[in-house]
């Protein structure tokens, strides 16, 4: 298949770029800068100039290959508090790809979230698509629930779409996610830290399964499906405080959950979440087998210690 990609040269997508070239796909990813563009062209991908505001460069990027792999979120704008502008951006992006394959059965996936799906308990992939389930969530996160039920609606228009919902940690050597967000916090606080008890759990994938997911989720194509990109089902992020504690050398200390936000800013509300998840449905449906480290094991590695240069 020639697949368009979208956020191709990010965390994810720079990742999915060899795995769908290797499996004998041809790639057109979406480049909305020249080093985007060098480094789609280096990996072997073609590139099509635009962004994720650039409709009509999406709806051509579309319409021009046979299938289409969503990745591109505007987390630059997220997480620092834009995160409703960013979702509203990510849904005109899945509208415009939904006119474009409307009809022609070429398929759609696009990246979701597991945070908030089934609130201290263990989410399946059945779990989080009532609409009223997501009343907990804040309007942006709601947003982003309610573009990913769109995109699974589109099977009804001739579009076998389905969504990969990404655990929170998706981590790996030159992560700049979660977890190197929590090292940069316990570095210059000097405590290493959790909220309450710190039993609070957190599905997490390496970055290598989850574009491998995505890949297997594009030749499966089953309209409508939810797939979990979780590996570790849930961590305690007590474990990983004291993982963080142990490398850096410094105290690991409970945050009473009213201090959280002083002590851990915008992350404070996603290391405060408990929210395990299940894959066995997808592992069952797709043959998907995690081969990465876990994510203590990754922690423990090391590279998420390495001071920047």
């Amino acid at each position: 298949m020639r697949v368009f990609v979208t956020g191709a040269s990010g965390w994810i997508g720079s990742a999915l770029v060899p795995e769908l070239l290797a499996a004998g796909h041809e790639v057109v990813g979406l480049a909305r800068s020249d080093a985007s563009a060098g480094r789609l062209a280096a990996a072997g991908a073609h590139v099509h100039r635009g962004t994720v505001d650039d409709l009509e460069a999406l709806r051509a990027g579309a319409s021009a290959c046979d299938a289409v792999v969503h990745l591109a979120f505007q987390h630059e704008i997220a997480f620092t508090g834009g995160f409703g502008t960013a979702a509203e951006a990510e849904r005109r992006a899945v509208e415009a790809f939904g006119e474009a394959l409307a009809g022609s059965g070429r398929p759609l996936v696009i990246a979701s979230g597991l945070l908030g799906v089934a609130p201290g308990r263990l989410a399946g992939e059945r779990d989080g698509h009532d609409d009223a389930q997501a009343g907990h969530l804040p309007p942006g996160p709601r947003l982003r629930h309610a573009t990913a039920e769109f995109a699974l609606s589109l099977a009804s228009r001739g579009v076998p779409s389905s969504i990969v919902r990404l655990a929170p940690t998706v981590h790996g050597d030159g992560d700049n996610g979660f977890m190197a967000g929590l090292v940069s916090i316990a570095r210059a606080k000097g405590v290493s830290a959790y909220v309450g008890d710190g039993a609070q759990r957190w599905p997490a994938v390496h970055r290598l399964d989850a574009a491998r997911l995505f890949r297997l989720a594009l030749e499966r194509a089953t309209p409508g499906a939810t797939w979990h990109a979780a590996a570790d089902e849930g961590v305690p992020v007590r474990d990983v405080a004291q993982v963080i504690g142990r490398h850096l050398g410094v105290p690991v200390v409970a945050v009473p959950a009213d201090g959280a936000g002083e002590h851990f800013g915008w992350l404070a509300g996603f290391v405060a979440a408990d929210a395990p998840a299940s894959s066995a449905w997808t592992r069952a449906q797709l043959g998907w087998q995690p081969a990465g480290p876990g994510l203590l094991e990754d922690l423990d590695a090391g590279h998420y210690f390495r001071r920047p240069a």
